[in-house]
């Protein structure tokens, strides 16, 4: 069809049949009647009309439109003969598509662009003897020599690729957010068995060594290396869901890939591309409403170092398997999700399978055993209400059967929730705080309901309050303040995240430091109160309880001892976590609300937006929370801003609190991994706490440098705002941020040059 000339002039509309009405006046005055933002919509133009009103013949839209002389279907013949060189070149191009596809990109823009792969895949194939490039027995015979090396890695990528594609989908992952699992109407080889394909490999690499003589030994190597790559590749996936297995031979084939990859990239160089054998045209032979896109294919390099990280990934989550306690488990995932760059999407969704698949927890443990043993850690140790004994129990009159009857109501309640948070760490970044906060309205429900469980057993175990010099503290409700702290702990993450993303503006972090503080203030009252509990039942368990005589005291055996030590350990940990948090973000926000007072933080213009609106949108995800109730606007405001205390006495509290925060960031970085209950994951525990610790004395300094500059402007005496010659720097969050620590936004504050 003859191309039109973008600049030639409207066509004739000249025509008996034709009423050209000109609009453009009438529509343009038209326009300017609506306001800002405002839509007219006419009832009567639907989605297919809009739809329908799309030129024909556009290339972006149309997948049809073809140039002058171009044909509709690749002519690619797959049967010709190809180099030794060629070969590698299409097997690394097929390397870097593979990359893409689990980077995100759909594989109608990757893997289904090349020839070979379409080929292999229509008609599709029944038998492995049909997953050919060439179907007819003649053609068989004709083909090039070499070419079984190219068939077998392309039938080790595709089932590779089916299993993942299988595994995602299986788990929790957003469609085209983290990846597109959508094959087109292709099936990825899914009912060929892959012990075929993994004979069919065994077989290329034999007959590879056998035609040595007719390719050069390097490349015949660099060949077989490729070929042994994906065998590894189907392994690993087999073996990962032998999570029974000892995870340091799970570990194994992870390991192999990683050291192939390393020879790979150096033998690259060897290959020889051919473009010609991959084409989006192919996109026009898919189930697919989307207009063709282009092939999207990621250097060598780049998917070399993804390939890398996605091996190091593997080992690593090998080792969730290797389970110690719950609060480990916690730490385990959470740590290895703030790794920079995140971890892809199918090491997350190989993650969230090993963690809980058919109701099986790390592949031995029922989700009671965890649940109970996390109870007996944070608020139950050796408690009556995660006693086995009691199951057995079958009178309904025993309090032993009404405890073990409320037990299992309550574990039935809060299973899903408590699984859930390690589901959601294991999404994107801005996904995981998004869903925390619709997870934390789930337990704020389920803190009410194991309320009045809570309160059953206190009549079944005919629990006394306990009172201290202070006066009557009530009874200790263990299973609504378990889901209580858990309630709480996501609260911070979802304020610390917001950091993390850049959500809040420079002059909002005051704000948000404040209410971070309040909230870990919160955590660590609250543990104290467990605490205090915890100390009862222990004196209890040691000495009896008064006005018992010694026959009713149950042995106290070196088991109980260290099951208390257990909770009070994991008791002061957190307590000391809340308190470092608590320091650290109340001294942040002293210093930003300086920074406001002196000028050196400027406020936007916002002429949509006011402070109360701000206020509520960043609110909003606490604002349906019974505890800890979220403070008033004014409230909010007042403890922000501290106007009754002077910007000196503001930079003494920021220099003390900050202080404070760096000498217990100090003590946790010098825990074992039994104290930190950070078992298999305390390099990294160690590390993000010595990252803290780095932001904490960067604070401390730029607090100082601010003290000294005020103090030598005068700031003290006068009442006017001092010029003091600084300007602030914000560090850059993120991959290639400068901060030492996402979460602790800390200024720089340098002389103006």
């Amino acid at each position: 069809m003859e191309q039109l000339d973008p600049l030639s002039p409207p066509p004739n509309t000249s025509h008996p049949g034709v009423m050209a009405t000109e609009i453009t006046k009438k529509f343009a005055s038209a326009v300017k009647t609506l306001s800002a933002g405002e839509l007219v919509k006419d009832e009567h133009f639907t989605l297919f009309e809009s739809v329908a009103a799309l030129e024909i013949m556009d290339p972006k839209m149309d997948s049809g439109t073809l140039a002058e002389g171009e044909s509709l279907d690749e002519e690619y013949d797959v049967s010709r003969d190809l180099l030794p060189e060629e070969i590698l070149g299409i097997i690394d191009q097929l390397l870097c598509l593979e990359m893409a596809w689990h980077l995100g990109y759909p594989l109608s823009q990757t893997l289904f662009t090349s020839v070979y792969i379409e080929s292999l895949m229509k008609p599709r194939p029944t038998d492995i003897d049909q997953a050919d490039f060439i179907r007819d027995a003649q053609g068989r015979e004709r083909q090039p020599k070499l070419l079984f090396v190219l068939r077998a890695y392309c039938l080790g990528l595709l089932k590779a690729c089916c299993f993942v594609n299988e595994l995602v989908k299986d788990e929790l992952y957003y469609e085209e957010e983290d990846f597109v699992t959508n094959t087109y109407d292709r099936k990825l080889l899914f009912d060929i068995p892959v012990a075929s394909i993994n004979n069919l490999l065994l077989k290329a690499r034999s007959d590879l060594r056998l035609a040595s003589n007719d390719v050069p030994k390097e490349i015949s190597a660099a060949l077989d290396l490729r070929l042994e790559l994906r065998m590894a590749f189907l392994r690993a996936i087999d073996l990962s869901s032998l999570r029974k297995n000892n995870p340091d031979s799970l570990k194994m084939p992870w390991i192999q890939m990683s050291g192939l990859i390393e020879h790979i990239q150096k033998q690259h160089i060897l290959g020889k591309p051919v473009p010609e054998a991959f084409s989006t045209k192919l996109q026009r032979r898919m189930a697919s409403t989307m207009p063709p896109r282009p092939m999207v294919q990621p250097s060598f390099e780049e998917s070399y170092d993804n390939f890398k990280r996605l091996f190091q990934d593997g080992v690593d989550i090998m080792d969730v398997l290797k389970y110690a306690e719950p609060q480990s488990l916690m730490n385990f995932v959470l740590l290895f999700q703030t790794r920079k760059p995140q971890p892809l999407v199918y090491i997350r969704t190989l993650l969230q399978s090993m963690i809980c698949k058919e109701m099986v927890v790390l592949g031995n443990y029922s989700i009671r055993q965890i649940l109970d043993h996390d109870l007996s850690i944070v608020v139950l140790p050796c408690a009556a209400q995660i006693d086995r004994s009691y199951d057995t129990i079958e009178v309904p009159t025993d309090p032993r059967h009404q405890i073990a009857a409320q037990m299992e109501i309550f574990r039935q309640r809060v299973a899903e929730c408590y699984l859930e948070i390690f589901r959601i760490f294991c999404q994107n970044r801005c996904r995981v705080r998004r869903t925390l906060c619709h997870s934390i309205q789930e337990w704020d429900m389920l803190q009410a309901d194991v309320e009045e469980i809570d309160q059953l057993l206190q009549v079944a175990l005919d629990e006394k309050p306990l009172t201290i010099s202070r006066g009557d503290i009530g009874f200790s409700l263990p299973l609504s303040s378990w889901a209580y702290l858990y309630k709480l702990r996501q609260m911070e993450w979802i304020v610390q995240l917001g950091f993390e993303l850049e959500i809040y503006q420079t002059d909002e972090l005051a704000g948000m430091y404040w209410y971070l503080n309040y909230l870990a203030k919160t955590r660590a009252q609250h543990g104290d109160r467990i605490k205090s509990f915890t100390m009862r039942s222990l004196n209890e368990a040691r000495y009896g309880v008064a006005g018992s005589s010694d026959q009713q005291l149950p042995q106290y055996t070196p088991a109980k001892e260290r099951d208390y030590m257990t909770s009070l350990a994991y008791l002061r940990v957190t307590m000391l976590d809340a308190a470092c948090t608590w320091e650290f973000a109340d001294g942040l926000c002293c210093l930003y609300t300086a920074l406001q007072r002196l000028n050196l933080v400027a406020v936007p213009q916002r002429p949509y937006s006011s402070d109360t609106l701000r206020y509520d949108l960043r609110m909003k995800p606490f604002r349906s929370i019974a505890l800890p109730p979220l403070p008033t606007f004014d409230e909010f405001t007042r403890a922000t801003l501290q106007p009754e205390t002077t910007t000196y006495d503001l930079l003494k509290y920021a220099e003390s609190a900050v202080g404070g925060a760096r000498k217990g960031y100090e003590a946790l970085s010098k825990m074992s991994e039994t104290q930190a209950f950070s078992a298999n994951t305390h390099d990294r525990w160690v590390g993000n706490i010595k990252n803290c610790l780095r932001a904490a004395i960067a604070a401390g300094v730029a607090v100082s440098t601010l003290q000294r500059a005020f103090e030598r402007a005068g700031g003290k005496e006068s009442g006017s705002v001092p010029q003091l010659g600084l300007r602030v720097e914000m560090p850059e969050v993120g991959e290639k941020g400068k901060g030492y620590h996402d979460w602790w936004i800390v200024p720089k504050l340098v002389h103006k040059t």
